[in-house]
């Protein structure tokens, strides 16, 4: 499962090897090797509790994995939104001291601000369209408002890889319209965006490449020859009698051809 990847001149953005990942040592994710280039833009597509969160939470470095390794991340800033925030709405936060949360890795835990984070902090508010919103708090936000102010965050990490896990999911259409372009002109920058997505037509649309994993992968590479028919139902079928108690299975240098994954 190998992306078009120059390892010589252009070393990828994340590489997995026969990488599994589970709770408790009872696997999710089975035997998953790609590589992915930087600048990439990438969706992670599959049934429901087909390990695609695991995955992502794995590339966060919030699990370790049961076989197999992860490379590349390590010498990139990795920024991380996962499904459910954990933010409580009820936290006497403003919109603009959220966002500067994501300057933690420059300003530390005192947290000392310069005219310059706060340049930043504005240049993300705009570009998320919440200009005017800085001192608002977060509970008078709007689901579409949260988010964006949550992408605004993303922003002024400048991260080179970013991990979405559904970041559309109960977001209005003109929200998801306006953080689809943001993920483009990151794309565009160089950055590599990892996202985790359900809508498959939203994934056509707009993602070149795609991961369909069902506990194990399979299909990845481009989006039109991973999202066929075929592949779903292969995914779907994958899917049904999977076992959450099932043990670990011995790796097969096979196996991803074995479920016609492309090489």
């Amino acid at each position: 499962m190998q992306a078009h990847h120059d390892a010589a001149s252009n070393p990828p953005a994340i590489a997995l090897h026969n990488l599994t990942l589970g709770y408790e040592r009872h696997p999710a994710v089975h035997h998953l090797s790609i590589t992915i280039d930087p600048g990439s833009l990438v969706a992670v597509v599959g049934p429901n509790g087909a390990g695609k969160s695991t995955l992502v939470k794995a590339l966060a470095g919030q699990l370790r994995p049961i076989e197999g390794w992860v490379a590349g991340l390590a010498q990139h800033r990795v920024a991380w939104l996962p499904q459910h925030s954990g933010i409580d709405r009820s936290f006497p936060v403003s919109v603009q001291e959220l966002v500067m949360l994501g300057l933690w890795h420059e300003v530390g835990a005192l947290g000392r601000y310069t005219p310059t984070h706060r340049a930043a902090c504005h240049e993300a508010l705009d570009a998320v369209g919440l200009l005017g919103f800085e001192k608002r708090g977060i509970d008078t936000l709007s689901g579409g408002q949260m988010q964006r102010a949550l992408f605004a965050r993303l922003i002024v990490q400048d991260a080179s890889v970013v991990l979405l896990d559904e970041p559309f999911a109960a977001v209005d259409q003109r929200t998801t319209e306006d953080l689809l372009a943001l993920l483009h002109r990151w794309q565009a920058q160089g950055k590599t965006v990892v996202a985790v997505l359900h809508d498959l037509a939203q994934v056509r649309a707009h993602f070149p490449l795609t991961l369909l994993l069902a506990r194990e992968p399979v299909a990845w590479g481009a989006t039109a020859e991973v999202l066929t028919e075929a592949h779903w139902q292969r995914a779907l079928h994958m899917q049904e009698p999977f076992d959450d108690d099932a043990p670990l299975c011995a790796p097969a240098s096979t196996h991803a051809h074995s479920h016609g994954v492309p090489a």
